[in-house]
């Protein structure tokens, strides 16, 4: 099968600054993803660029056989994102802000489809609630419900569960994997928090000045490189301090 996502020779340059350097990788369909890296490393810019926000300088963006940059709209009809920094209208309630975006993405049965996700992420008490009066744990359920509507095939997540308590956070993890196994959804996932990444993804992408240092199994790569841990490993990736047998064949 095709990959969900298909990122080739992305680069992104801000004056004499190249955020994100001839980037390459794909995300296939039941796969949770990791995008790591120190804070700059690239990953949010990448992000706005599989978004369609930002206009990379050069490379090429696929998502389901459809190139971002030809075809924005069908590209994004199959995708969602979420972030909490990127939050809902507090003004608004959930049931309000979630019928906004289902019209935007022409959610078909739209009412149907919000009291699906209203109650498969525990919210259909606060559904009168103005989004500006919710904790931030409730709010990360709004973000990821909203995210899901269009019942999207690509999933995107900026530090979904950043800020939040760990019951809120494993309920959030809990969900993003069950829509990747049960769903076969693609997911890309950035985080800071590498227990988190070692129990949710597949597969991770360490950045670092917006390209990949070493990609492989969370689980598998601190050990393949003498660290004991994947965060002690990301600490010395991330810095582009290169471990003891890490080859050219491993590098992007």
């Amino acid at each position: 099968m095709p990959p969900v996502l298909n990122v080739s020779g992305l680069t992104k340059i801000y004056g004499a600054q190249r955020a994100v350097d001839h980037l390459s990788f794909q995300v296939h369909a039941g796969e949770i993803v990791g995008l790591l890296g120190l804070n700059g490393a690239g990953k949010s810019t990448t992000i706005n660029m599989i978004l369609g926000v930002l206009e990379p300088n050069e490379g090429r963006i696929v998502i389901q056989g459809h190139d971002v940059a030809r075809e924005r709209q069908a590209a994004l009809q199959c995708t969602n994102f979420s972030a909490v920094y990127a939050p809902l209208p507090g003004n608004l309630t959930v049931e309000q802000n979630l019928r906004i975006f289902g019209m935007i993405y022409a959610v078909p049965s739209l009412q149907a489809r919000i009291e699906q996700v209203l109650a498969e992420y525990d919210l259909t008490g606060f559904r009168t609630t103005r989004c500006g009066f919710l904790s931030s744990g409730e709010n990360s359920r709004v973000l990821l419900a909203k995210a899901m509507l269009n019942s999207p095939q690509l999933l995107l997540l900026d530090e979904p569960t950043a800020s939040i308590d760990p019951a809120n956070a494993q309920d959030i993890r809990r969900h993003i994997q069950a829509f990747a196994k049960k769903r076969n959804g693609a997911v890309l996932w950035t985080s800071h928090n590498m227990y988190e990444v070692e129990e949710v993804c597949d597969r991770i992408l360490i950045l670092s000045h917006g390209r990949i240092l070493l990609e492989g199994d969370p689980k598998t790569l601190p050990a393949a490189h003498g660290k004991a841990t994947l965060e002690a490993l990301f600490v010395e990736i991330a810095r582009d301090s290169v471990p003891d047998g890490l080859n050219a064949g491993e590098r992007s």
